[in-house]
């Protein structure tokens, strides 16, 4: 049977059992193992075992469930009152005023979180009802803070770049420092969108608050234990002070300790924050491990070697392989969570990218861009179902309300791909630093 029938077959099977309902890492394995015993003369039962073995023994991957759980006890600390309160005298001033401080707040919360749907729980949890009572428009409201959630899986640490990382056997650190530069672009696209729009429509934008620069000054109290961990975190790793993994420690342990001064670290929310990490984990270390199976399925029938070589023939460019990546993950990211999407394609994309010449640092944040439109698309965009249960709003509405922004993020694909050295010059200067 050629490579192709089989390939056809297996993703039949995949596409049936999703279809039906069953959990995606499920579908995946039990794909796999079709694949192997119908496909191949390897033994199912071992290569199970070694793939699920080699997915998760890795001192790389500790820092996954390190950098959840720090995120867990940020999201029950009363961090996003204090985000709100100190943001706002500082970014009164600006046409479209406080709605600047869903984009501020979620980039800020978004470097110690690591996790989408956190950061955009976290930061809608005190700015729509504080918004919503000042009168700001309803639409930009939701839209700003539905994609400016995203901001968690592209600034740093974040969980998806750690899955990347692992996944095609690149520095984390270099990962996590390319994510600074287009996680600022973004934020800045995002913030542009909102003045003009407020200078388009200056009816539609409450009149501004008068804020001194004694509540200024007094505001940047309520800011600083999340600016300091960040700042820490970030040092630590850039200075090459520690490991991902050890600055993940770190992380936690000072996540703690500001759940304690803030009154918020209960035995409960400590059970709860921890149970939670625990959850998200298991999930995505279940994810990891069906991929890594299929894999080796993949392998072990040639379907990798097989479109490598359908791929060549095509005779594409590099920027049209990226134009067809593109539109293959954006149709992914209707069905798929970003981490599947990334850990399912990664063994049949890589070898493709990096004949092509691009660099693996550059096109994991290009992935991470894309998981970030797929948090905001119908049917399975988290950030979404985030805030339909906040709001009580349908998912869809959400999803009209924010395609202004999706633009935003499609603008910022457009010049991360246009200029790869907004992606690849920090991470480049700084382990150039680390080298001398």
């Amino acid at each position: 049977m050629s490579t192709v029938v089989v390939a056809l077959i297996l993703l039949v099977v995949l596409v049936v059992f999703l279809a039906v309902g069953a959990w995606i890492p499920v579908a995946i394995a039990v794909t796999s193992w079709i694949g192997l015993v119908v496909f191949s003369d390897h033994d199912a039962l071992v290569n199970l075992a070694n793939a699920w073995w080699s997915s998760s023994a890795s001192y790389t991957l500790a820092s996954l469930p390190l950098f959840v759980w720090m995120g867990e006890i940020l999201f029950r600390t009363k961090l996003s009152e204090q985000m709100f309160s100190g943001l706002s005298p500082w970014l009164n001033w600006l046409p479209g005023r406080l709605m600047h401080v869903n984009i501020l707040g979620c980039g800020i919360f978004g470097s110690v979180s690591g996790s989408s749907a956190a950061t955009c729980a976290t930061i809608a949890k005190s700015a729509l009802p504080e918004l919503t009572r000042r009168g700001y428009d309803e639409r930009i409201t939701l839209g700003s803070l539905a994609t400016a959630g995203t901001l968690g899986i592209l600034i740093p640490p974040s969980i998806t770049m750690v899955v990347y990382a692992v996944s095609a056997d690149v520095s984390i650190i270099r990962v996590f420092l390319a994510g600074f530069l287009p996680g600022l672009l973004l934020m800045l696209l995002f913030s542009g969108y909102i003045v003009v729009w407020a200078l388009l429509n200056p009816t539609r934008v409450p009149p501004a608050e008068t804020f001194g620069w004694r509540s200024r000054l007094a505001s940047i109290r309520q800011l600083m234990p999340c600016i300091v961990l960040i700042a820490f975190i970030t040092w630590i790793m850039m200075a090459g002070y520690s490991t991902a993994t050890e600055a993940a420690a770190y992380g936690v342990v000072a996540s703690l300790a500001l759940a304690w001064m803030g009154g918020s670290l209960t035995r409960r929310a400590f059970w709860d924050s921890l149970m939670s990490a625990t959850r998200l984990t298991a999930m995505i270390m279940f994810v990891l491990g069906a991929t890594s199976f299929l894999s080796v399925t993949m392998s072990f029938t040639g379907i990798p070697r097989a479109l490598a070589e359908w791929v060549a023939a095509l005779h594409l460019s590099p920027w049209a392989l990226i134009g067809v990546l593109t539109i293959i993950y954006i149709i992914l990211g209707t069905a798929l969570d970003g981490i599947s999407m990334i850990a399912l394609t990664t063994a049949t994309v890589l070898p493709m990218v990096q004949q092509a010449g691009f660099d693996l640092v550059w096109f994991g944040i290009f992935i991470v861009l894309l998981v970030e439109i797929a948090e905001v698309t119908p049917p399975v965009g988290f950030n979404l179902f985030v805030l339909q249960s906040m709001t009580g709003k349908d998912s869809n509405y959400i999803a009209r309300v924010s395609l202004p922004f999706f633009m935003m993020m499609v603008l910022a694909i457009a010049i991360v791909t246009v200029w790869p050295a907004v992606v690849t010059w920090l991470p480049d200067v700084v382990m150039a630093k680390e080298l001398k």
